[in-house]
């Protein structure tokens, strides 16, 4: 006995690996910045993607696809925390075990530096961040990734980024 294949699912899963795969490793890189581990960051974006998968519908049907995924890496970060399960990260986590290329010492320590200061920032701010700054939304797509007015975003970009000169200072002033 064939069994007849489904020429719409096959179309529908060639749409979805279409969209998923060149997405996968930015939200992986949002991912971590959100969480600061990378099997953290792997698990948000496996969550991120299956749901997307589940809901292929109405992502493709969404204004912004690529927001609405977005939104559920954040809904899916904010639920490990709000389970108290994400990591807490420690100074030696954010630095690898590999030693660095000459020359590079500096810069990842910077980027160590900037990583502990962007995990100080409440959640809502860190995810702002994140948006606007690594994954390079507007003002207007970051809005409405977060469900929120462009004000806020405005106001809690300048939080942030406040609060991660200050933190960035005190810690060049104990070098």
């Amino acid at each position: 006995m064939r069994f007849r294949t489904d020429t719409r699912a096959q179309d529908q899963d060639a749409a979805f690996r279409a969209f998923a795969g060149p997405l996968a490793a930015p939200l992986q890189r949002s991912a971590y910045a959100l969480c600061g581990d990378w099997h953290l960051a792997e698990d948000l974006v496996q969550e991120t993607l299956a749901k997307t998968y589940l809901h292929w519908h109405r992502v493709q049907n969404a204004d912004n696809p690529d927001a609405y995924v977005r939104r559920i890496l954040l809904n899916e970060a904010r639920a490990r925390w709000r389970r108290h399960d994400a990591p807490v990260l420690r100074h030696t986590d954010a630095v690898s075990d590999e030693p660095a290329p000459r020359g590079t010492e500096d810069e990842v320590v910077r980027r160590a530096e900037l990583l502990q200061a962007l995990l100080r920032l409440p959640i809502r701010q860190r995810a702002t961040v994140v948006l606007r700054y690594l994954d390079g939304l507007t003002e207007r797509e970051t809005a409405a990734v977060l469900g929120c007015s462009e004000g806020t975003v405005k106001s809690q970009a300048a939080r942030a980024l406040a609060a991660l000169r200050q933190c960035l200072a005190r810690e060049e002033s104990w070098a």
